[in-house]
């Protein structure tokens, strides 16, 4: 499949493979995704399929979000992702793409919003060293200088300080699908993903042919 697929991270696991080794996975409900709109050259001068995931209540959305659904004819979807691709040919609008477009063995890019942790200091967010600890140090975890006070007179931006940490968007690559469920949409994923159990995941093979949007 030269797209991905939109799915929630359920949480992790293990599973045991024929010499009775534990493979730490991640359970992914991968779709039911809907196509809910193709874009092509012509149209709109690149090519892209635009999915839908997460039905809701209609109340929960729009009027115009409501008559874009209706144009395929699916139920009220809380999430649309799109991804590019070079060959929109083997999509038609309405198709559902669930956890079959995959297969175990496959490499896989899965990219989704990182658990957030708060504030955090410079040791914990950029893994800084510390001060001593001992001897009359009133230096442990501070930051030290972070600018010169003449030239320049103040602090660059994008200096590494304490901040908030996490709630990002992050990729994870390379991760081998170990075994898909069919009849429950469930991908198993060998290592972690990122984000806590109910993430927004999107799963795309690695080094498909398109960029997802």
């Amino acid at each position: 499949m030269s797209v991905g697929i939109l799915g929630t991270k359920l949480g992790m696991t293990q599973v045991f493979d024929e010499q009775g080794n534990s493979i730490p996975v991640t359970v992914i409900q991968a779709g039911p995704c809907v196509v809910t709109q193709i874009k092509t050259q012509q149209t709109d001068g690149y090519a892209a399929v635009q999915l839908g995931y997460g039905e809701v209540a209609e109340k929960v959305l729009t009027k115009p979000q409501l008559g874009h659904l209706s144009k395929s004819n699916s139920s009220p979807l809380r999430h649309l992702k799109e991804y590019r691709t070079d060959e929109t040919g083997s999509f038609e609008i309405g198709q559902v793409l669930t956890a079959e477009h995959f297969e175990p063995g496959q490499v896989i890019d899965v990219a989704g919003t990182s658990i957030g942790k708060g504030f955090a200091g410079y040791q914990k967010r950029h893994n800084f060293q510390r001060g001593p600890m001992a001897h009359g140090s009133k230096n442990h975890r501070a930051p030290g200088s972070i600018g010169a006070g003449t030239t320049p007179s103040r602090v660059y931006p994008g200096k590494k300080m304490a901040g908030r940490l996490g709630g990002v968007k992050v990729t994870t690559r390379k991760l081998t699908v170990v075994r898909i469920d069919s009849d429950r949409n469930l991908l198993i994923v060998k290592g972690a993903v990122p984000g806590k159990s109910g993430t927004l995941l999107s799963i795309t093979p690695t080094n498909r042919v398109g960029k997802a949007s």
